[in-house]
């Protein structure tokens, strides 16, 4: 039971974001993100998106840093993936 967060690296609003995910499960996710601040706004289905001015002090709160394809593939195997072409809109 981990929350993980990766490098911000998504340009985007004037910003740069990274992604916050449980390999879990959401309510844990949604847990983390409450404690944290985080507006429910940002919450994408399968995880948070965090703006780079965030990422130290949730590194700071317990998130563990990883890089983009190890969040990606400690996602897929938790089950909580949502794939793109599953989407709500898509396909």
């Amino acid at each position: 039971m981990t929350v993980l967060i990766d490098v911000p690296m998504w340009p985007a609003h004037g910003t740069t974001w990274g992604h916050l995910v449980s390999d879990d499960s959401l309510a844990e996710l949604h847990a983390f993100a409450e404690r944290a601040g985080l507006p429910p706004r940002s919450f994408d289905l399968d995880h948070y998106d965090v703006p780079v001015e965030r990422y130290d002090e949730l590194v700071a709160a317990g998130a563990l840093p990883v890089s983009y394809r190890d969040l990606v593939v400690r996602l897929r195997r938790s089950g909580l993936r949502v794939r793109a072409k599953d989407r709500p809109g898509k396909g």
